[in-house]
């Protein structure tokens, strides 16, 4: 098949128009399938299809003879199916009305970048539990999960302050969040 189209590219190279008409014979219906799946439009695939055969003709010329031409083919027609997608999304306006409301618009639906005051209660709770938490874990896991986690030291830094070796330190800090995560089960 693929012998057959290269000899018919080669005719079209040459001048022979009619003999494209097979390579859009052969590869017709596939190239209607690849757009028809991207846009879900059967009038929308055709007519990218079709245009996908204009834009392999009109750029017959930069075909590389030793590729594959339907892979070409098809990265045509993937491609403008890609531009017509783009070309569909709609355009919002944040100073467009929002349809059912008295004259709200879309800059009512961008959240707020400031923190409402419950959030703050409730991340400053959340951190009092959790320092209380780790107040209660043994002294070894309390110091390794303190130094790795509140004062975000490395590994290393801390085998070096608490004069233990990594593998130590990596356990208790295993250990210590385990420890953690069991007392904070309730929470």
């Amino acid at each position: 098949m693929e012998a057959i189209v290269k000899k018919r590219i080669k005719q079209v190279l040459k001048g022979d128009q009619d003999a494209y008409a097979e390579v859009v014979e052969i590869y017709g219906e596939k190239v209607f399938h690849i757009c028809f799946r991207m846009l879900g439009n059967r009038h929308e695939a055709e007519d990218i299809a079709q245009e996908a055969f204009l834009r392999a003709y009109v750029n017959i010329h930069s075909f590389n003879i030793n590729l594959k031409f339907s892979s070409w083919l098809y990265r045509i027609a993937t491609n403008l199916c890609i531009d017509r997608i783009r070309k569909k999304k709609p355009d919002y306006y944040l100073d467009a009305e929002v349809a059912g409301t008295d004259g709200l618009t879309m800059y009512s639906q961008i959240a707020a970048d400031t923190r409402l005051p419950e959030d703050d209660v409730e991340s400053l709770e959340l951190q009092e539990t959790i320092q209380r938490e780790i107040s209660r874990l043994p002294e070894k896991y309390r110091t390794v999960i303190v130094l790795k986690y509140i004062e975000e030291l490395s590994l290393n830094e801390i085998s070096k302050i608490l004069d233990l070796p990594l593998g130590t330190v990596k356990t208790r800090i295993h250990r210590g969040r385990e420890a953690l995560k069991n007392q904070l089960r309730h929470v």
